[in-house]
């Protein structure tokens, strides 16, 4: 008991000293806290003088610079459009909304598709395709008839075959009609104005990128262009020659342009009784009349245009392919079929107009005009032709368009039919529970 007793006040003791020395421990510790603060007091204080004495000074405060980390987000105003709180209606497709939709489309684009396809069908157009006029006409000085294949006539039944001959005469003085293919033909029915003729190309692919892009538009627009300029920009390869110098015009565009020449049909024997008179058409107004904005005459050129030299595939208009004074550079802001040609088609078969006649009917009877043959196309494969057509308020001959809203109407009434009966037949009440994949009678368990 007594053994007890002093074990008991030896573990007092014991926990006094211990608890004295922790009272110690923490005094250091407090006091050591204390020195900080002091000493971080003493560091404000002197942060507050040096700061007293910039505004003492003038200096002022000097202003931290904020830092963005990177990969913050930014803050994102609170709007119904940001925020994707923008009201929305979402609508139920019922059968009582779907079919009436789908038969009043078809009874919409019926009617406009007939009368598209109605109008497309009044325009009379017939194609007359000369490519191979040097190999397949007669080269005697009469006439033969064309294949089959090289005309037709969508809108006139019955007409006769045209008729073509081929000559040869290198000792032309104009270069370009040195070669020519004449062919008669018959206009079975009046073509009230305009009538329109187009040249027709097959198989030419003029929305290549390298093509399209190839010309400069500052050489277009007057101002005189270096041949390191040239070369160096869009025209290359052809923005100059061996000899450095400069193209006009440059590019692979303008190199390409069309150059078959066409004389103005004749009439050989009109029903108004008037023999072999020309049917008046002009090359005026072929183009938009915004286009000739885009073309210049070169500014500050010199007489006989030394500096420039034409594309290599202008060597036949422009003798030992160079300007000179009886051959200046040509006005590109006037001719109206350099312009028709710059814009390039967006698809490899397409034609472009050459003349027009907005005021006279072309009537009944047989007709002559003679196609001089310049531009080569057989080496890919390709044809040229000639499109005579008239217009209506609708445009010109375009069966497509007519036929597309007669089709979509069809297959809208055809698909309306087939719902309402699948309605009619076995009906289906909307919402209906039991048709979830889980309140099937056959649906898997897990």
């Amino acid at each position: 008991m007594t053994l007890h007793r002093r074990h008991s006040r030896n573990a007092h003791k014991h926990n006094d000293s211990n608890e004295n020395e922790n009272e110690h421990e923490l005094d250091a510790v407090s006091g050591t806290d204390e020195g900080d603060r002091g000493g971080a007091g003493e560091r404000q204080g002197e942060d507050d003088g040096e700061r007293g004495a910039n505004k003492e000074t003038g200096g002022g405060e000097p202003k931290k610079k904020k830092m963005r980390m990177p990969g913050t987000l930014t803050h994102v105003a609170d709007t119904a459009f940001k925020q994707q709180r923008l009201r929305a209606w979402q609508p139920i497709l019922t059968p009582k909304q779907v079919l009436p939709t789908l038969f009043l489309i078809g009874l919409i684009f019926a009617p406009i598709g007939a009368v598209l396809l109605s109008y497309s069908n009044r325009v009379h157009e017939f194609t007359l395709t000369y490519t191979d006029c040097d190999t397949l006409a007669p080269r005697d000085g009469t006439f033969g008839d064309m294949p089959a294949t090289a005309y037709s006539y969508p809108t006139f039944e019955g007409a006769a075959p045209p008729r073509w001959q081929y000559s040869a005469n290198d000792s032309a003085e104009n270069p370009l009609e040195r070669r020519g293919c004449t062919i008669r033909y018959d206009v079975p029915g009046d073509m009230q104005p305009g009538v329109f003729m187009y040249y027709k190309l097959n198989r030419y692919y003029q929305n290549h990128r390298r093509y399209v892009k190839s010309f400069d538009q500052k050489q277009f627009q007057g101002q005189y262009r270096t041949a390191k300029e040239l070369h160096d920009g869009d025209c290359k390869p052809l923005g100059r020659t061996a000899d450095n110098k400069p193209i006009y015009p440059c590019g692979l565009i303008a190199n390409s342009v069309f150059n078959d020449t066409f004389t103005l049909p004749r009439q050989l024997n009109g029903v108004s009784g008037d023999v072999d008179r020309n049917y008046n058409m002009t090359d005026k107004g072929i183009t938009w009349s915004h286009e000739g904005k885009k073309y210049e005459y070169p500014e500050n050129a010199p007489p006989g245009n030394e500096p420039y030299v034409p594309p290599p595939n202008w060597v036949e208009r422009f003798p030992g392919g160079v300007y000179s004074n009886e051959h200046p550079l040509p006005h590109l802001s006037q001719d109206e079929h350099f312009m028709v040609w710059m814009r390039p088609a967006a698809f490899p078969d397409f034609a472009k107009l050459y003349f027009r006649n907005d005021d006279e009917v072309m009537e009944t009877g047989t007709y002559e005009l003679t196609a001089h043959m310049n531009y080569p196309v057989k080496q890919f494969g390709g044809k040229k032709s000639i499109v005579f057509t008239t217009v209506t308020w609708a445009g010109g001959r375009n069966n497509f368009l007519g036929i597309a809203y007669i089709s979509i109407a069809a297959f809208c009434v055809a698909v309306g039919m087939v719902f309402t009966l699948r309605q009619l037949i076995r009906p289906r009440r909307v919402g209906d529970l039991g048709l979830l994949s889980w309140n099937q009678p056959n649906a898997k368990s897990d």
